[in-house]
């Protein structure tokens, strides 16, 4: 580490960036960080309607059980203990009807043999006892999972699945990314109380309180590095770092760091793939899945949504895991998807995504009604899931680009996991270490 106090700027006040900057401010050093938006948190961030005492997620999170990394730093800002782990239900839409997805008694009546039962359940205990599975990554999931796991319960669990993930790609995401998810998974999920924002909010304050500045609606304007030394122009003023963190989106890092395009790591930033997600939140006055299922599967047999029975990949109604007081009595419920940033939802207007997500809704429950809705919101964020083909850990730029002092780090780089807060703490404070190891 580094015996001198480095003057360190850190661009993104996301779970990543405030994980780094904690690591920062304990060893001493002087840390400012700019935030485009209004708050902290990034994807992770909330939202507060009228009379809540709870805020909510823009996209729906949770933590598991095995997230050892938001664990550890919560503990150390003395957080942790604001954190509840129910067990909610989740479940699979098949042929017009509902099954626990879940290890429960009902996994026995899956609608595949017996065989296939068997078969997919073992092939699922292999995938979670396995240590590692980078070994996966030469393989694509739509290859392994139908081979080992047998076409019938590929054809029914899996296929949808990455189908609406992924869209057109679904054939070419690699195992590896499969075996994360099923790696780290666990029944019961975690929830700050409060909301997440809640979170977020408070690791903000504890990072200000061993002397860190947090500026907030301040989009960076441009990265240099006259004298080789990085530098941000934030609202016409140009300020100098010793070290600088980015923690945006690939397209957005070569736009903003002036020369990074036309190297050869500005190349491999450049050939990142991601999709991007929509969600459309209802609060609504009944219960729309009256079985108690938190989550659940929804089928898709094509990429093209139009085709689909259902316009979106999951539906959530928050408010059968988390207590429905928390928002006032509003029945909450998420309809989200994943689809490229070119795709017609993200240039819909919000009455017409809201309109034709709602469409579908009497399907889960024939008493439902359109005046059940009492309020709904559109959330669209076009970098949001990262797109990992075959041997993708070849093509993951590293944490240091080649220019001076200028580190990245994304979501893109926490392969195999999958995106999501506690892996962006894990990142945020690998690179902190290396940032503060550096000597240049």
């Amino acid at each position: 580490m580094a015996n001198n106090k480095l003057k360190i700027g850190i661009v993104g006040a996301g779970v990543t960036g405030l994980s780094a900057a904690w690591d920062f401010v304990n060893a001493g050093h002087e840390v400012d960080i700019y935030e485009a938006s209004a708050e902290v948190g990034g994807l992770a961030a909330g939202f507060r309607d009228e009379g809540w005492n709870w805020s909510l997620e823009k996209f729906y999170h949770h933590w598991f059980e095995t997230d050892t990394d938001i664990k550890q730093i919560l503990e150390e800002m003395g957080l942790w203990d604001n954190v509840i782990f129910p067990r909610p239900k989740t479940s699979y839409w098949i042929d017009g009807k509902i099954y626990r997805s879940e290890i429960s008694p009902s996994a026995l009546f899956l609608p595949v043999s017996p065989i296939s039962t068997i078969r997919m359940g073992l092939w699922g205990v292999y995938l979670k006892l396995k240590n590692k599975g980078i070994d996966l990554e030469s393989e694509t999931a739509h290859h392994w999972m139908k081979s080992h796991m047998g076409e019938e319960a590929y054809n029914k669990f899996f296929l949808p699945l990455l189908i609406g993930k992924f869209g057109a790609d679904y054939q070419d995401v690699n195992m590896a990314w499969m075996w994360a998810r099923v790696k780290a998974r666990s029944l019961k999920l975690g929830m700050y109380q409060g909301g997440f924002q809640a979170s977020l909010d408070a690791m903000a304050e504890k990072v200000k309180a061993k002397g860190a500045q947090i500026y907030l609606s301040a989009p960076i304007e441009e990265i240099n590095f006259p004298d080789e030394k990085p530098t941000v122009k934030v609202d016409g003023t140009t300020h100098v770092y010793d070290r600088l963190l980015v923690t945006t989106s690939p397209k957005l890092l070569l736009r903003l760091a002036n020369g990074l395009s036309t190297t050869p790591y500005g190349q491999k930033v450049a050939d990142l793939e991601s999709i991007g997600a929509v969600c459309v939140v209802f609060a609504l006055k009944k219960s729309l899945l009256t079985d108690g299922t938190y989550w659940l599967n929804l089928p898709a047999t094509s990429a093209d949504k139009s085709t689909n029975k259902f316009p979106f990949l999951a539906l959530v109604e928050h408010t059968n895991w988390m207590d429905k007081s928390h928002y006032n009595d509003d029945v909450i419920v998420y309809c989200g998807d994943y689809v490229p940033a070119d795709h017609e939802y993200f240039s819909m207007s919000e009455e017409d995504l809201i309109n034709r997500f709602a469409s579908v809704l009497p399907t889960f429950n024939a008493e439902y009604r359109e005046d059940w809705i009492r309020k709904a919101w559109v959330f669209r964020a076009p970098y949001a899931q990262p797109v990992p083909r075959i041997n993708h850990s070849h093509k993951i730029p590293s944490l240091k680009t080649p220019l001076p002092g200028v580190y990245w780090a994304s979501m893109s780089q926490v392969y195999p996991w999958d995106r999501g807060t506690n892996f962006a703490v894990e990142l945020g404070r690998r690179v902190a270490t290396m940032m503060m190891d550096d000597k240049a």
